[in-house]
């Protein structure tokens, strides 16, 4: 039985499955697609949110050390994910790699795990856009009506249509075709990158050095507040830990990790890369030095504009801007962060149908899911049931408990694809590999380590929700993953490719 829960399937059989015209995504993608992708993603709510909350509760202007600090631990796993992106250029990213080297049930896992991770990130950043769009409306004199509004802080029972509506005109898009999505990422990443350096350079004008005194602080001031009273931490974290110091850096640390959510959706795109060997490496560590880079200047010029103790929680930006006389770049600033999400929403969304396309082609998920679109070569079946899913979800759902889960799944998926790289060097060190990550294992082990850190320092009541999810995806897999694989049924006419790669019924 446990030779069957971990079969690996051949790297050469994954790319031999990339060929059958009726499961083959449609290459369209360059270098560029992939960093304009991964930015798109990573640049969302964090850099607009984040930097107040944890700079008042656990880090002082020690900020810019917390976002360099998830910095570096992505970077680790960044370098993991380049070279099993270009060696195992298929659609999936995390589950794909860790079919090839850990097995079937490992893989299985890491699938369940990521379509709940993009599943709960998409719904959490179409909520957070629609509460930016009804501050809009608000300032403008329109109000939403409650039944129809986003439903944080509200006793109100509604659906909020805003959200849904977002997910649904994304799935669209996704449906249309790559290369779509990618000229309208291009757009607006280019809209909120021109705020962050608005703000970056704006900013640095408005610095005064006292607000740096401390830079470290060892204890929380009386006049900081709570950022516990911010619906928007509450919504994507449902927690906010409290302490200060050296130790604060590294808790504020695994709470920012949130900002760096995305990078890794890049190497689901490894399929639809025209040169993924050459691309998917600069795509994937380019968008993180960018953003990585980005988030510790803005943190840095935010915490001088002024006292990170009196930093708001809700639009630190914004606010802070507001507080030194110049309103005009609030709303900017704001308009900046309602555009950038829509970009968050779609790759997050993007990244959940590659996967659930890779698992379907597979026969651990039925195979119905894994046929593209005829003309648009788009997985179009799987991309509309979740977007409709997810529609839902954000609409009626509330996500301030569950949202945690999208941090504790991306690093369980680091730590996978960590482990991954050094199995596959030495099963497999004929493979022809692109880019290697550098001094194997000691990288892999390092980020094996840095995300575990990350994880410890999430609540107990995540480790338990993510049981509860892990232990629903066995009972899936056994009851009917395992006997529908496709390595299960063993090369059966109807579910293997023919030689060269040829068409396939089903």
């Amino acid at each position: 039985m446990s030779s069957t829960l971990f079969r690996t399937k051949k790297v050469e059989q994954s790319i031999l499955d990339t060929e059958e015209p009726e499961h083959a995504l449609k290459k369209s993608l360059s270098a560029l697609d992939l960093t304009v992708f991964g930015v798109g993603v990573i640049i969302g709510t964090g850099i607009f949110v984040l930097t107040g909350t944890v700079a008042k509760n656990n880090a002082g202007p020690a900020v810019a050390l917390a976002f360099a600090a998830a910095g570096v631990a992505c970077a680790l796993a960044a370098l993991c994910y380049a070279e099993f992106a270009s060696t195992v250029p298929v659609a999936g990213s995390a589950y794909t790699f860790s079919y090839a080297s850990l097995g079937e049930l490992p893989a299985w896992i890491i699938g369940w795990d990521l379509v709940l991770e993009f599943a709960l990130g998409t719904a959490v950043v179409a909520v957070g856009w629609s509460g930016y769009i009804q501050s809009l409306m608000d300032n403008a004199g329109w109000e939403m009506p409650a039944a129809l509004g986003s439903r944080e802080g509200s006793d109100v029972f509604g659906f909020d249509i805003l959200a849904a509506a977002l997910v649904l005109v994304l799935t669209v898009i996704l449906v249309l075709g790559m290369k779509l999505s990618a000229r309208i990422t291009s757009l607006v990443v280019a809209i909120k990158v021109t705020v962050v350096l608005v703000v970056i350079i704006a900013g640095a004008f408005l610095i005064k050095g006292e607000n740096y005194d401390p830079f470290i602080p060892k204890e929380k001031p009386v006049e900081a507040g709570s950022s516990l009273d911010s619906p928007l931490i509450q919504l994507m974290f449902g927690w906010a830990p409290s302490n200060f110091g050296v130790m604060g850096i590294f808790t504020a640390a695994s709470v920012v990790f949130f900002a760096f959510i995305g990078f890794d959706v890049v190497a689901t795109a490894a399929e639809e890369t025209r040169n993924p060997q050459r691309d998917m490496p600069r795509g994937i560590l380019g968008s993180l030095l960018i953003c990585t880079t980005l988030y510790v200047l803005v943190s840095i010029v935010v915490t001088g504009m002024q006292h990170y103790s009196r930093l708001s929680v809700d639009a630190p930006l914004a606010d802070a801007f507001k507080a030194t006389g110049h309103p005009w770049y609030a709303g900017f600033i704001s308009f900046g962060a309602a555009v950038g999400l829509t970009t968050v929403c779609m790759i997050l969304l993007l990244g959940q149908t590659r996967v659930f396309f890779a698992m379907s082609r597979d026969g651990l998920l039925p195979r119905f899911f894994s046929r593209v679109h005829p003309r648009f070569k788009t997985p179009h079946r799987p991309t509309i049931l979740l977007g409709v899913i997810i529609a839902i979800l954000a609409g009626f759902t509330p996500l301030t408990e569950l949202a945690a889960l999208v941090n504790i799944g991306t690093l369980f998926a680091f730590v996978v694809v960590a482990i991954g790289v050094i199995i596959l060097r030495r099963t497999r060190p004929d493979l022809p590999r692109s880019f290697r990550t550098p001094w194997v294992p000691v990288i892999p082990i390092l980020s094996v380590c840095a995300s575990l850190w990350l994880m410890i320092n999430l609540p107990a009541e995540t480790w338990v929700r993510f049981g509860i999810w892990m232990a629903a995806g066995f009972l899936v897999y056994f009851v009917y993953g395992r006997s529908h694989s496709r390595l299960a049924r063993g090369g059966t006419p109807e579910e293997q490719p023919t030689t060269g790669g040829g068409t396939t019924t089903s």
